[in-house]
């Protein structure tokens, strides 16, 4: 099994034309120091949309799912299926994230393959065109793991929470 690290809005949204919508430093701090040393399982979409001085993500096993099977690029290894990118690591000691994006975070919840999420969410709804799938919440065990407050670097407040499978 593999977990799930995520930044969502309010309004469950998670992305606009192929980026982040905000700026949380904070929250990007979090991701870094929890995925550093890891494998992070991403879309060809979000591969795409890390701009090119941070890709791949440095210190972290770049995995990228594509249905192009024609795919390649420099640093990052290319499987055809969520299913089988998680199953390649699966005896591997590091921990496995899937990263996003909405395409490849809606396929791993409704096909199981998550049984760990580390869930961002931000105080404030945003226009984006890209949203984190709902979720029966009764499934999972919820654990508040930090809240942030708007501060000078951090515009918006935010509360990071881990859900485990019951």
């Amino acid at each position: 099994m593999a977990k799930l690290i995520v930044a969502i809005a309010s309004n469950r949204v998670i992305g606009k034309n192929n980026d982040l919508i905000w700026h949380l430093p904070a929250d990007m701090k979090f991701f870094t120091e929890t995925t550093k040393n890891n494998i992070v399982v991403m879309g060809r979409k979000n591969w795409n949309s890390i701009p090119d001085k941070y890709r791949p993500l440095p210190h972290r096993l770049n995995v990228v799912v594509s249905r192009d099977p024609e795919f390649s690029d420099e640093g990052c290894v290319v499987f055809g299926s969520v299913e089988d990118a998680i199953e390649a690591y699966k005896m591997d000691d590091r921990e496995t994230y899937v990263i996003g994006g909405g395409q490849i975070y809606a396929y791993a919840l409704k096909h199981n393959l998550v049984d760990e999420m580390l869930i961002t969410t931000i105080h404030q709804d945003f226009d984006g065109d890209t949203f984190f799938p709902d979720f029966n919440e009764d499934n999972w065990e919820k654990q508040l793991l930090m809240s942030h407050p708007i501060d000078e670097r951090n515009p918006h407040a935010f509360d990071v929470w881990r859900y485990t499978k019951k």
